[in-house]
Protein backbone atom coordinates (compact mmCIF):
# COMPACT_ATOMS: atom_id res chain seq x y z
CA UNK A 1 0.00 0.00 0.00
CA UNK A 2 2.95 2.26 0.65
CA UNK A 3 4.64 1.20 -2.46
CA UNK A 4 0.96 2.03 -3.99
CA UNK A 5 1.28 5.80 -2.41
CA UNK A 6 4.52 6.83 -4.03
CA UNK A 7 3.58 5.33 -7.80
CA UNK A 8 0.91 7.78 -7.45
CA UNK A 9 2.81 10.91 -6.36
CA UNK A 10 3.76 12.59 -10.16
CA UNK A 11 5.11 15.90 -8.27
CA UNK A 12 6.41 17.08 -4.67
CA UNK A 13 6.12 20.06 -3.20
CA UNK A 14 9.28 20.91 -4.70
CA UNK A 15 8.01 20.48 -7.78
CA UNK A 16 5.37 22.52 -7.26
CA UNK A 17 6.83 25.27 -6.25
CA UNK A 18 8.96 25.34 -8.99
CA UNK A 19 5.89 25.43 -11.17
CA UNK A 20 4.03 27.88 -8.91
CA UNK A 21 7.10 30.42 -9.23
CA UNK A 22 7.71 30.12 -12.98
CA UNK A 23 4.16 30.81 -13.49
CA UNK A 24 4.53 33.99 -11.55
CA UNK A 25 7.33 35.02 -13.56
CA UNK A 26 5.91 34.32 -17.15
CA UNK A 27 2.48 35.74 -15.49
CA UNK A 28 4.28 38.68 -15.11
CA UNK A 29 6.39 38.54 -18.23
CA UNK A 30 3.37 38.56 -20.04
CA UNK A 31 1.80 41.33 -18.37
CA UNK A 32 4.21 43.35 -18.67
CA UNK A 33 4.06 42.79 -22.46
CA UNK A 34 0.42 43.08 -22.56
CA UNK A 35 1.32 46.52 -20.81
CA UNK A 36 3.39 47.79 -22.95
CA UNK A 37 2.61 47.01 -26.36
CA UNK A 38 -1.08 46.98 -25.81
CA UNK A 39 -1.60 49.81 -23.61
CA UNK A 40 1.80 51.98 -23.99
CA UNK A 41 -0.31 53.63 -27.22
CA UNK A 42 -3.64 54.34 -25.74
CA UNK A 43 -1.62 55.51 -22.66
CA UNK A 44 0.62 57.82 -24.71
CA UNK A 45 -2.00 59.08 -26.79
CA UNK A 46 -3.81 60.08 -24.03
CA UNK A 47 -1.10 61.87 -22.26
CA UNK A 48 -0.55 63.70 -25.69
CA UNK A 49 -3.97 64.46 -26.07
CA UNK A 50 -3.77 66.59 -22.47
CA UNK A 51 -0.65 68.25 -23.84
CA UNK A 52 -2.55 69.48 -26.51
CA UNK A 53 -5.78 70.72 -25.14
CA UNK A 54 -3.94 72.57 -22.66
CA UNK A 55 -2.24 74.26 -25.06
CA UNK A 56 -5.06 75.41 -27.60
CA UNK A 57 -6.95 76.12 -24.46
CA UNK A 58 -4.11 78.53 -23.63
CA UNK A 59 -4.25 80.02 -26.98
CA UNK A 60 -8.04 80.36 -27.08
CA UNK A 61 -7.82 81.98 -23.92
CA UNK A 62 -5.45 84.23 -24.98
CA UNK A 63 -7.14 85.24 -27.89
CA UNK A 64 -10.07 85.66 -26.25
CA UNK A 65 -8.71 88.04 -23.41
CA UNK A 66 -7.16 90.25 -26.11
CA UNK A 67 -10.58 90.78 -28.23
CA UNK A 68 -11.80 91.61 -24.79
CA UNK A 69 -9.99 94.40 -24.89
CA UNK A 70 -10.77 94.98 -28.07
CA UNK A 71 -7.74 94.46 -30.45
CA UNK A 72 -8.03 93.82 -33.57
CA UNK A 73 -6.27 90.57 -34.55
CA UNK A 74 -6.59 90.11 -38.27
CA UNK A 75 -8.97 91.38 -41.13
CA UNK A 76 -9.04 91.33 -45.25
CA UNK A 77 -8.90 93.77 -47.41
CA UNK A 78 -10.88 93.87 -50.42
CA UNK A 79 -11.64 90.31 -49.59
CA UNK A 80 -8.32 88.91 -50.44
CA UNK A 81 -5.19 90.97 -48.46
CA UNK A 82 -4.48 89.95 -45.29
CA UNK A 83 -3.72 91.81 -42.24
CA UNK A 84 -2.22 90.41 -39.15
CA UNK A 85 -1.61 92.09 -35.81
CA UNK A 86 1.87 91.04 -35.35
CA UNK A 87 2.53 92.54 -32.21
CA UNK A 88 0.04 89.69 -30.73
CA UNK A 89 1.28 87.15 -32.83
CA UNK A 90 4.94 87.42 -31.95
CA UNK A 91 4.28 88.04 -28.56
CA UNK A 92 1.75 84.41 -28.43
CA UNK A 93 4.56 82.82 -30.74
CA UNK A 94 7.17 83.86 -27.95
CA UNK A 95 5.05 82.31 -24.98
CA UNK A 96 4.51 79.38 -26.47
CA UNK A 97 7.86 78.82 -27.33
CA UNK A 98 8.85 79.58 -23.58
CA UNK A 99 5.69 77.74 -21.96
CA UNK A 100 5.15 74.94 -24.09
CA UNK A 101 5.30 71.44 -22.96
CA UNK A 102 6.46 69.79 -25.82
CA UNK A 103 9.18 69.98 -28.38
CA UNK A 104 7.76 69.37 -31.66
CA UNK A 105 4.30 70.53 -32.46
CA UNK A 106 2.29 72.44 -35.41
CA UNK A 107 0.01 75.31 -34.46
CA UNK A 108 -2.92 76.51 -36.97
CA UNK A 109 -4.79 79.56 -36.44
CA UNK A 110 -7.42 80.51 -39.25
CA UNK A 111 -10.45 82.55 -39.55
CA UNK A 112 -14.02 82.50 -40.53
CA UNK A 113 -13.29 82.18 -44.41
CA UNK A 114 -11.24 78.95 -43.49
CA UNK A 115 -8.31 80.35 -44.13
CA UNK A 116 -4.79 80.11 -42.33
CA UNK A 117 -4.00 83.74 -40.39
CA UNK A 118 -1.06 82.78 -38.23
CA UNK A 119 1.35 79.15 -37.82
CA UNK A 120 3.94 78.12 -35.78
CA UNK A 121 5.29 74.85 -37.49
CA UNK A 122 7.34 73.20 -35.58
CA UNK A 123 7.64 70.01 -36.89
CA UNK A 124 9.85 68.02 -39.47
CA UNK A 125 6.51 66.94 -41.22
CA UNK A 126 3.33 68.44 -41.16
CA UNK A 127 0.32 65.95 -42.35
CA UNK A 128 -2.20 68.74 -41.19
CA UNK A 129 -0.19 71.56 -44.14
CA UNK A 130 1.93 69.23 -46.14
CA UNK A 131 -0.85 66.75 -47.52
CA UNK A 132 -1.29 69.47 -50.67
CA UNK A 133 2.07 71.26 -51.85
CA UNK A 134 0.31 74.93 -51.07
CA UNK A 135 -1.54 76.17 -48.25
CA UNK A 136 -2.43 79.83 -49.67
CA UNK A 137 -5.50 81.86 -49.99
CA UNK A 138 -6.24 80.46 -53.26
CA UNK A 139 -6.10 77.07 -52.35
CA UNK A 140 -8.65 74.45 -53.47
CA UNK A 141 -10.52 73.70 -50.14
CA UNK A 142 -11.74 70.25 -51.32
CA UNK A 143 -7.91 69.24 -51.53
CA UNK A 144 -6.35 70.50 -48.22
CA UNK A 145 -6.60 68.57 -45.11
CA UNK A 146 -5.91 71.25 -43.11
CA UNK A 147 -9.27 73.14 -44.25
CA UNK A 148 -11.17 70.14 -43.70
CA UNK A 149 -10.16 70.23 -40.24
CA UNK A 150 -10.94 73.69 -39.90
CA UNK A 151 -14.44 73.27 -41.21
CA UNK A 152 -14.50 69.94 -38.84
CA UNK A 153 -14.00 72.09 -35.60
CA UNK A 154 -16.57 74.89 -36.20
CA UNK A 155 -19.47 72.11 -36.98
CA UNK A 156 -18.20 70.43 -34.01
CA UNK A 157 -18.61 73.23 -32.13
CA UNK A 158 -15.22 74.26 -31.32
CA UNK A 159 -14.02 71.01 -29.77
CA UNK A 160 -12.15 68.67 -32.02
CA UNK A 161 -9.84 65.74 -31.37
CA UNK A 162 -8.60 63.94 -34.83
CA UNK A 163 -5.95 61.30 -35.68
CA UNK A 164 -4.45 62.42 -38.93
CA UNK A 165 -2.58 59.75 -40.95
CA UNK A 166 0.40 60.24 -43.11
CA UNK A 167 0.36 61.27 -47.09
CA UNK A 168 3.13 58.54 -47.55
CA UNK A 169 3.44 55.07 -46.02
CA UNK A 170 6.88 56.41 -44.49
CA UNK A 171 5.19 58.89 -42.46
CA UNK A 172 3.79 58.82 -39.11
CA UNK A 173 0.79 59.27 -37.37
CA UNK A 174 -0.12 62.84 -35.91
CA UNK A 175 -2.48 63.64 -33.57
CA UNK A 176 -4.46 66.95 -33.80
CA UNK A 177 -6.88 69.00 -30.95
CA UNK A 178 -8.95 71.98 -32.24
CA UNK A 179 -10.39 74.55 -30.42
CA UNK A 180 -12.53 77.88 -31.32
CA UNK A 181 -12.35 81.22 -29.77
CA UNK A 182 -15.67 82.58 -27.76
CA UNK A 183 -17.03 84.28 -30.36
CA UNK A 184 -16.61 81.93 -33.35
CA UNK A 185 -14.13 83.93 -35.46
CA UNK A 186 -10.96 82.25 -35.14
CA UNK A 187 -10.13 78.30 -34.52
CA UNK A 188 -6.95 76.96 -33.04
CA UNK A 189 -5.53 73.46 -34.41
CA UNK A 190 -2.24 71.85 -32.28
CA UNK A 191 -0.72 68.80 -33.76
CA UNK A 192 1.85 66.57 -33.25
CA UNK A 193 3.68 63.47 -34.07
CA UNK A 194 3.12 59.94 -32.19
CA UNK A 195 6.13 58.61 -34.32
CA UNK A 196 8.28 58.11 -30.72
CA UNK A 197 5.10 55.96 -29.17
CA UNK A 198 5.51 53.45 -32.45
CA UNK A 199 9.23 53.39 -32.22
CA UNK A 200 9.08 53.01 -28.84
CA UNK A 201 6.51 49.65 -29.28
CA UNK A 202 8.97 48.51 -32.28
CA UNK A 203 11.94 48.42 -30.03
CA UNK A 204 9.61 46.65 -27.04
CA UNK A 205 8.58 44.16 -29.04
CA UNK A 206 11.96 43.28 -30.24
CA UNK A 207 13.28 43.31 -27.02
CA UNK A 208 11.15 41.24 -25.01
CA UNK A 209 11.82 37.94 -26.37
CA UNK A 210 15.12 38.17 -25.27
CA UNK A 211 14.18 39.92 -21.83
CA UNK A 212 11.57 36.88 -21.67
CA UNK A 213 13.97 34.20 -22.21
CA UNK A 214 16.54 35.59 -19.55
CA UNK A 215 13.80 36.33 -16.83
CA UNK A 216 12.56 32.66 -17.29
CA UNK A 217 15.70 31.48 -16.89
CA UNK A 218 16.84 33.03 -14.01
CA UNK A 219 13.41 32.53 -12.16
CA UNK A 220 14.03 28.92 -12.88
CA UNK A 221 17.10 29.09 -11.13
CA UNK A 222 15.88 31.27 -7.94
CA UNK A 223 12.86 28.61 -7.90
CA UNK A 224 15.22 25.65 -7.57
CA UNK A 225 17.55 27.27 -5.25
CA UNK A 226 14.33 28.59 -2.95
CA UNK A 227 12.55 24.99 -3.25
CA UNK A 228 15.54 23.56 -1.94
CA UNK A 229 15.77 26.22 1.28
CA UNK A 230 12.46 26.06 1.60
CA UNK A 231 11.49 22.20 1.46
CA UNK A 232 14.33 21.00 3.28
CA UNK A 233 12.86 21.17 6.64
CA UNK A 234 10.24 19.60 5.26
CA UNK A 235 11.94 16.88 4.14
CA UNK A 236 13.81 16.73 7.31
CA UNK A 237 10.18 16.71 9.19
CA UNK A 238 9.61 13.78 6.64
CA UNK A 239 12.27 11.63 7.71
CA UNK A 240 11.62 12.45 11.28
CA UNK A 241 8.06 11.41 10.91
CA UNK A 242 8.72 7.99 9.02
CA UNK A 243 11.45 7.20 12.60
CA UNK A 244 8.47 7.99 14.91
CA UNK A 245 6.31 5.75 12.44
CA UNK A 246 9.26 3.18 12.91
CA UNK A 247 8.94 3.82 17.09
CA UNK A 248 11.62 5.70 17.58
CA UNK A 249 10.31 8.56 19.72
CA UNK A 250 13.27 9.90 20.88
CA UNK A 251 14.13 11.63 17.56
CA UNK A 252 14.20 15.27 17.17
CA UNK A 253 14.27 17.85 14.23
CA UNK A 254 16.61 20.83 14.19
CA UNK A 255 15.51 23.79 12.72
CA UNK A 256 17.01 27.67 13.27
CA UNK A 257 14.24 29.08 11.44
CA UNK A 258 12.17 31.64 12.92
CA UNK A 259 8.91 31.30 10.48
CA UNK A 260 6.12 28.67 10.30
CA UNK A 261 8.11 26.09 9.40
CA UNK A 262 10.44 26.65 12.85
CA UNK A 263 7.55 26.80 14.68
CA UNK A 264 6.18 23.45 13.00
CA UNK A 265 9.61 22.09 13.52
CA UNK A 266 9.47 23.17 17.63
CA UNK A 267 5.65 21.30 17.28
CA UNK A 268 7.03 18.29 16.14
CA UNK A 269 9.41 18.31 18.54
CA UNK A 270 7.06 18.63 21.47
CA UNK A 271 4.22 16.09 19.59
CA UNK A 272 7.60 13.72 19.65
CA UNK A 273 8.23 13.94 23.32
CA UNK A 274 4.92 13.70 24.16
CA UNK A 275 4.18 10.70 22.18
CA UNK A 276 7.45 9.12 23.84
CA UNK A 277 5.70 9.77 26.91
CA UNK A 278 2.55 8.45 26.36
CA UNK A 279 4.39 4.89 25.16
CA UNK A 280 6.34 5.49 28.38
CA UNK A 281 2.94 5.97 30.45
CA UNK A 282 1.46 2.96 28.54
CA UNK A 283 4.19 0.86 29.13
CA UNK A 284 3.99 1.66 32.90
CA UNK A 285 0.72 0.82 32.23
CA UNK A 286 1.02 -2.48 31.57
CA UNK A 287 3.38 -3.08 34.35
CA UNK A 288 1.43 -1.57 37.05
CA UNK A 289 -1.97 -3.48 35.68
CA UNK A 290 0.01 -6.33 35.16
CA UNK A 291 1.12 -6.70 38.65
CA UNK A 292 -1.95 -5.21 40.28
CA UNK A 293 -3.80 -8.17 38.23
CA UNK A 294 -1.20 -10.98 38.76
CA UNK A 295 -1.18 -10.43 42.73
CA UNK A 296 -4.86 -11.22 43.53
CA UNK A 297 -5.24 -13.33 40.76
CA UNK A 298 -2.61 -15.29 42.11
CA UNK A 299 -4.28 -15.24 46.01
CA UNK A 300 -7.71 -16.31 44.03
CA UNK A 301 -6.01 -19.04 42.50
CA UNK A 302 -4.33 -20.41 45.85
CA UNK A 303 -7.06 -19.49 47.92
CA UNK A 304 -9.38 -21.59 46.42
CA UNK A 305 -7.12 -24.09 45.84
CA UNK A 306 -6.83 -24.69 49.66
CA UNK A 307 -10.71 -24.21 50.35
CA UNK A 308 -11.03 -27.23 47.69
CA UNK A 309 -8.21 -29.34 48.86
CA UNK A 310 -7.68 -28.77 52.76
CA UNK A 311 -10.19 -26.46 54.51
CA UNK A 312 -13.45 -26.77 52.83
CA UNK A 313 -14.66 -28.75 55.74
CA UNK A 314 -13.64 -26.27 58.25
CA UNK A 315 -16.09 -23.45 58.05
CA UNK A 316 -13.33 -20.87 60.48
CA UNK A 317 -11.02 -21.45 57.86
CA UNK A 318 -12.68 -21.70 54.54
CA UNK A 319 -15.08 -18.59 55.40
CA UNK A 320 -11.40 -16.64 56.45
CA UNK A 321 -9.68 -17.57 52.90
CA UNK A 322 -13.00 -16.94 51.16
CA UNK A 323 -13.44 -13.68 52.01
CA UNK A 324 -9.91 -13.02 51.11
CA UNK A 325 -11.02 -14.16 47.76
CA UNK A 326 -13.94 -12.06 47.67
CA UNK A 327 -11.81 -9.04 48.80
CA UNK A 328 -9.42 -9.64 45.72
CA UNK A 329 -12.19 -9.94 43.57
CA UNK A 330 -13.06 -6.57 44.60
CA UNK A 331 -10.26 -5.37 43.80
CA UNK A 332 -10.23 -6.69 40.14
CA UNK A 333 -13.37 -5.58 39.71
CA UNK A 334 -12.60 -1.93 40.71
CA UNK A 335 -9.52 -2.10 38.63
CA UNK A 336 -11.44 -3.01 35.19
CA UNK A 337 -14.26 -0.58 36.28
CA UNK A 338 -11.59 2.39 36.53
CA UNK A 339 -10.18 1.41 33.04
CA UNK A 340 -13.30 1.08 31.69
CA UNK A 341 -14.13 4.26 33.20
CA UNK A 342 -11.32 6.14 31.70
CA UNK A 343 -12.00 4.71 28.03
CA UNK A 344 -15.69 5.72 28.02
CA UNK A 345 -14.52 9.24 28.96
CA UNK A 346 -11.73 10.20 27.01
CA UNK A 347 -13.31 8.61 23.69
CA UNK A 348 -16.37 10.40 24.31
CA UNK A 349 -18.68 7.61 24.56
CA UNK A 350 -19.99 9.00 28.24
CA UNK A 351 -21.67 11.91 27.24
CA UNK A 352 -22.27 15.06 29.78
CA UNK A 353 -25.67 16.02 30.99
CA UNK A 354 -25.25 19.22 31.73
CA UNK A 355 -27.80 20.38 34.04
CA UNK A 356 -27.95 24.08 36.60
CA UNK A 357 -27.65 23.05 39.70
CA UNK A 358 -26.15 24.59 43.28
CA UNK A 359 -22.74 23.02 43.65
CA UNK A 360 -22.29 23.88 47.43
CA UNK A 361 -25.49 21.64 48.05
CA UNK A 362 -23.60 18.64 45.76
CA UNK A 363 -20.69 19.11 47.78
CA UNK A 364 -22.27 18.80 51.17
CA UNK A 365 -23.96 15.35 50.15
CA UNK A 366 -20.52 13.92 48.75
CA UNK A 367 -19.03 14.93 52.22
CA UNK A 368 -21.05 12.86 54.33
CA UNK A 369 -20.62 10.10 52.76
CA UNK A 370 -16.89 10.09 54.19
CA UNK A 371 -18.26 10.30 57.96
CA UNK A 372 -18.11 6.78 58.54
CA UNK A 373 -14.55 6.21 57.16
CA UNK A 374 -13.16 9.30 58.67
CA UNK A 375 -14.85 7.97 62.40
CA UNK A 376 -13.36 4.63 61.77
CA UNK A 377 -9.85 6.32 61.21
CA UNK A 378 -10.38 8.87 62.97
CA UNK A 379 -9.63 11.39 60.57
CA UNK A 380 -11.30 14.62 59.35
CA UNK A 381 -13.02 15.71 56.12
CA UNK A 382 -13.59 19.77 56.83
CA UNK A 383 -16.48 21.34 53.97
CA UNK A 384 -15.65 25.18 53.55
CA UNK A 385 -19.12 26.35 51.85
CA UNK A 386 -20.37 29.65 52.05
CA UNK A 387 -24.22 30.43 52.96
CA UNK A 388 -25.13 31.47 49.43
CA UNK A 389 -26.09 29.18 46.78
CA UNK A 390 -23.18 28.56 44.44
CA UNK A 391 -24.80 27.91 41.13
CA UNK A 392 -23.08 25.89 37.80
CA UNK A 393 -24.32 24.12 34.77
CA UNK A 394 -22.56 20.99 34.62
CA UNK A 395 -23.24 17.45 34.79
CA UNK A 396 -23.65 16.09 38.51
CA UNK A 397 -22.84 12.70 38.38
CA UNK A 398 -19.76 13.82 36.51
CA UNK A 399 -18.92 16.36 39.03
CA UNK A 400 -19.74 13.96 41.82
CA UNK A 401 -17.38 11.26 40.34
CA UNK A 402 -14.54 14.15 40.16
CA UNK A 403 -14.84 15.03 43.76
CA UNK A 404 -14.57 11.33 44.81
CA UNK A 405 -11.42 10.66 43.00
CA UNK A 406 -9.79 13.88 44.36
CA UNK A 407 -11.00 13.15 47.96
CA UNK A 408 -10.19 9.48 47.61
CA UNK A 409 -6.54 10.88 46.20
CA UNK A 410 -6.33 12.94 49.24
CA UNK A 411 -7.37 10.45 52.11
CA UNK A 412 -4.78 8.13 50.32
CA UNK A 413 -2.03 10.87 50.98
CA UNK A 414 -3.72 11.85 53.70
CA UNK A 415 -1.00 13.83 56.65
CA UNK A 416 -0.21 13.30 59.91
CA UNK A 417 -2.55 15.51 61.55
CA UNK A 418 -5.58 13.53 59.61
CA UNK A 419 -7.36 16.59 57.71
CA UNK A 420 -8.54 16.87 54.87
CA UNK A 421 -10.35 19.69 53.16
CA UNK A 422 -13.32 20.23 50.62
CA UNK A 423 -13.86 24.03 50.00
CA UNK A 424 -15.77 25.72 47.50
CA UNK A 425 -16.32 29.52 46.96
CA UNK A 426 -17.30 32.09 44.76
CA UNK A 427 -15.08 33.30 42.13
CA UNK A 428 -15.25 36.22 38.75
CA UNK A 429 -15.40 33.35 36.44
CA UNK A 430 -18.03 31.06 38.38
CA UNK A 431 -17.51 28.65 41.43
CA UNK A 432 -13.80 27.52 42.42
CA UNK A 433 -13.85 23.85 43.90
CA UNK A 434 -10.50 22.77 45.58
CA UNK A 435 -9.63 19.93 47.38
CA UNK A 436 -6.49 19.89 49.94
CA UNK A 437 -4.67 17.18 51.97
CA UNK A 438 -1.80 17.83 54.46
CA UNK A 439 0.56 15.20 53.61
CA UNK A 440 3.98 14.71 52.18
CA UNK A 441 3.01 16.46 48.66
CA UNK A 442 4.39 16.25 45.30
CA UNK A 443 7.59 16.77 43.52
CA UNK A 444 8.29 19.91 41.25
CA UNK A 445 9.46 17.21 38.80
CA UNK A 446 6.26 15.10 39.30
CA UNK A 447 4.01 17.97 39.41
CA UNK A 448 3.36 18.50 35.49
CA UNK A 449 2.97 14.93 34.77
CA UNK A 450 0.19 14.25 38.14
CA UNK A 451 -3.02 14.36 35.33
CA UNK A 452 -1.45 11.85 33.04
CA UNK A 453 -3.28 8.69 32.49
CA UNK A 454 -1.66 5.68 34.51
CA UNK A 455 0.83 7.90 35.68
CA UNK A 456 2.46 7.67 39.34
CA UNK A 457 4.69 9.71 41.11
CA UNK A 458 7.58 8.35 42.76
CA UNK A 459 6.17 8.79 46.24
CA UNK A 460 3.20 6.58 45.51
CA UNK A 461 5.80 3.54 44.41
CA UNK A 462 4.68 0.15 46.15
CA UNK A 463 1.12 1.37 46.26
CA UNK A 464 -1.54 -0.38 45.30
CA UNK A 465 -3.70 1.41 42.06
CA UNK A 466 -2.92 2.46 38.70
CA UNK A 467 -2.92 6.29 38.86
CA UNK A 468 -6.08 6.12 36.85
CA UNK A 469 -8.59 7.91 39.29
CA UNK A 470 -7.06 11.67 38.13
CA UNK A 471 -6.74 10.58 34.29
CA UNK A 472 -10.42 9.85 34.64
CA UNK A 473 -11.35 13.58 36.57
CA UNK A 474 -8.63 15.09 33.91
CA UNK A 475 -11.10 14.33 31.12
CA UNK A 476 -13.85 14.69 33.08
CA UNK A 477 -13.14 18.53 33.24
CA UNK A 478 -11.67 18.88 29.59
CA UNK A 479 -15.05 17.25 28.57
CA UNK A 480 -17.02 20.77 30.21
CA UNK A 481 -14.36 22.79 29.30
CA UNK A 482 -13.60 23.70 33.30
CA UNK A 483 -10.03 25.29 33.88
CA UNK A 484 -7.83 22.89 36.45
CA UNK A 485 -4.96 22.10 37.90
CA UNK A 486 -2.87 21.21 41.48
CA UNK A 487 -0.04 23.40 43.44
CA UNK A 488 1.84 21.44 45.94
CA UNK A 489 4.56 21.72 48.30
CA UNK A 490 6.91 19.36 49.80
CA UNK A 491 6.44 18.60 53.19
CA UNK A 492 3.24 20.75 53.87
CA UNK A 493 0.29 19.38 51.23
CA UNK A 494 -1.59 19.28 48.03
CA UNK A 495 -4.29 21.53 46.62
CA UNK A 496 -6.25 20.08 43.54
CA UNK A 497 -8.47 22.83 42.19
CA UNK A 498 -11.07 23.51 38.91
CA UNK A 499 -13.11 26.24 38.20
CA UNK A 500 -16.43 25.71 37.09
CA UNK A 501 -19.33 28.16 35.43
CA UNK A 502 -23.11 29.32 35.65
CA UNK A 503 -23.78 28.94 31.59
CA UNK A 504 -23.61 26.35 28.90
CA UNK A 505 -21.93 28.58 26.82
CA UNK A 506 -18.78 29.13 29.08
CA UNK A 507 -18.40 25.79 29.73
CA UNK A 508 -18.16 24.59 26.56
CA UNK A 509 -15.39 27.32 25.92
Amino acid sequence: MRQTSKTRRTIGIRGQLMGFLCFICLLLVGLFWFLSTQLLEPLYTTHIQKQLTEQAEAIVARMDEAIGKGETLSYWAFGSRLYVNNTFFNALQDDIFELGGMSSFCIDISDTTLRQIFKVDNLSYCNLHRTRPTDTADEQTSYTTARAMRQLCRESGGTVVRKINPPTPSGSVQLMVGRMTSDGNYTVLVTTSLMHVAEAGKVLSTVLPLAAALIFAFSMSAAWLFSEWFTKPLRALSGAARQVAQGNYAVHVDSVRNDELGDLAQEFNHMAKEVQHASQMQRDLLANVSHDLRTPLTLIKGYAETVRDLTGDDKKHRDEQMNIIVDETDRLTALVSSVMELSKVTSGALKCEKVHFDMGQLCDEVSERYDAVCAQNGWQLKLEIPDEELPVCADPDMMQRALHNLLGNAMHHIGEDGIFVLRALRCPEGVRVEVEDHGPGISAEDLPYIFDRYYRSRSDAGKQGTGLGLSITKAIFQQHGFRFGVHSTVGKGTVFWFIMTDTEDAAAQ
